[in-house]
């Protein structure tokens, strides 16, 4: 069995994101997931695939915890297993500072602390308890609670630690493969402290079949989606390969990877199918492939072809 494909908040034909959900399950792909940012609901979308799919697990990968109340997303959770016939789990992230503030109108403070008090408080309620309240009034339960899994994103010491107290399943995205095996360990030591299993190891990591594609991957998130990514590579020895990449990709300059940020492209993509394989022996349970945005349908249909038959 394939493992999960993921689709990126960019990726905003919807007609798109429903055929490459047709041909991931046609493929034997055992997920597909997709995360929200800007564009569609993911909910709404994730239902219309499960009316149309009848075997490939569903999920958010991920949904942030700025946008909807712990009940909302709870609530989500529950309709969409009940829609998908008990395919669906629940991916959560932080997200950033300009999805919070930007699109939702809500302050990025402390958000390891908003992502873990969020899935804590989601975890109870699809387990079938009370909705914890600040009013003083008494809290609800759901309907319709379910037995969802949920999975985290987390790149940070602090957040991975999260993922291992709450998570049935650690998210990471962009995570250097060569620093896979530290980020396990405290995510082992965090869920020995809670008394639970590890979860399973699911790096979310970007398809790249071409340079041009690794070069706008790394060049997009590295500049322009907030501080997270480019402050995780430095923590984990990339300062260098970083700066790179920030200086040679200004405003209006096609995206490009200077010969010495080369590292991150061998770290962060799959440019081969054989490199599933070096993200399995470096710890992962099963490495997701996440495609890029925009991209021809045909050309990203051979895409999932090409990892599918290795």
């Amino acid at each position: 069995m394939n493992g999960a494909v993921g689709i990126t908040p960019m990726e905003t034909r919807r007609e798109a994101v429903l055929g490459l959900a047709d041909v991931a399950e046609d493929l034997g792909y055992s997920a597909f997931t997709v995360a929200e940012g800007w564009g569609f609901d993911a909910g709404v979308l994730l239902a219309e695939i499960a009316t149309r799919t009848s075997r490939i697990e569903l999920g958010t990968g991920v949904l942030n915890v700025w946008g909807r109340s712990p009940a909302s997303i709870a609530m989500l959770a529950s309709g969409l297993a009940a829609v998908s016939g008990g395919r669906f789990t629940l991916g959560l992230g932080a997200g950033s500072p300009q999805l919070a503030e930007g699109l939702h109108d809500v302050a990025f403070t402390a958000p390891v602390r908003r992502l873990g008090a969020t899935a804590r408080q989601v975890r109870a309620l699809l387990d079938g308890e009370r909705a914890a309240t600040s009013t003083g009034a008494r809290g609800l339960r759901l309907a319709a609670p379910a037995p969802v899994p949920l999975h985290l994103a987390a790149l940070g010491p602090a957040a991975v630690r999260l993922a291992g107290e709450v998570a049935d399943a650690w998210v990471p995205f962009l995570q250097p493969l060569s620093g896979l095996k530290e980020r396990t360990c405290l995510l082992e030591e965090a869920a020995a402290r809670a008394g639970r299993p590890r979860p399973r190891v699911v790096p979310a990591v970007p398809a790249a079949l071409s340079p041009e594609i690794a070069a706008w991957w790394v060049a997009f998130y590295l500049t322009s989606m907030g501080p997270l990514y480019a402050a995780t590579l430095r923590e984990q020895g990339f300062g260098a390969a970083v700066d790179a990449v920030v200086t040679a990709n200004g405003r209006g300059v096609p995206p490009t990877i200077p010969p010495t940020a080369q590292v991150l492209v061998d770290e962060l993509l799959l440019t081969r199918p054989e490199d599933v394989e070096r993200w399995r022996a470096a710890g992962a349970d099963e490495p997701a492939l996440v495609l890029p945005p925009g991209r021809p349908v045909d050309e990203l249909e051979a895409t999932l072809a090409a990892f599918a038959a290795r």
